[in-house]
């Protein structure tokens, strides 16, 4: 019943992220954005729905229960949500699933990015690691944990390099 409603909230909060973004994307389109590192995102994408079909089948199929532990991650994962939406709000129109630069626009140095450059991608690590840990999903856990730490490292690179080319990064962020 608790997985049933929680892979059901997430999988719902995501497909509105993705509208989010879609709206985000055109509108800085129209502002002149345009999207670095498109060759890893639809990789990115696959990765993030096997993530979905593993973690199912892998709690449904192999019938794996609640972890003992279960209030301590479901606290952290609710932590974690909350984090999300705060990254969100705080970057607004500039929010994305992709990697959209807006040339000449000043980075976002508000909410947790005063602290650090990408909290969303902590997040998201976060998330993939507790969330099959709450079912004891272990394989799950360990697969797209590894699998996330493998995409970051291509993506954050692309992001940095973008940003600093086309935006204030540089200067914000004070980069070597």
């Amino acid at each position: 019943m608790l997985f049933t409603i929680i892979i059901s909230i997430v999988i719902l909060q995501r497909l509105i992220e993705l509208l989010v973004a879609k709206r985000n994307e055109n509108w800085m389109r129209s502002q002149g954005a345009y999207e670095a590192g498109a060759t890893h995102y639809p990789i990115m994408v696959t990765m993030h729905i096997a993530f979905f079909i593993s973690f199912l089948l892998e709690v449904v199929v192999l019938e794996r229960a609640l972890s003992p532990f279960w209030i301590v991650l479901l606290v952290l994962f609710l932590l974690a949500q909350i984090a999300r939406i705060w990254c969100l709000a705080s970057l607004g129109k500039f929010w994305n699933t992709k990697i959209i630069i807006l040339p000449g626009a000043d980075v976002v140095r508000k909410g947790p990015y005063k602290w650090l450059r990408h909290p969303n991608y902590l997040i998201v690590t976060t998330e993939l690691l507790v969330l099959p840990l709450l079912f004891d999903a272990y394989f799950t856990a360990i697969l797209y944990s590894l699998l996330n730490v493998w995409m970051l490292s291509v993506r954050i690179p692309a992001e940095e390099k973008a940003l600093k080319e086309a935006t204030n990064y540089q200067e914000t962020f004070s980069l070597d």
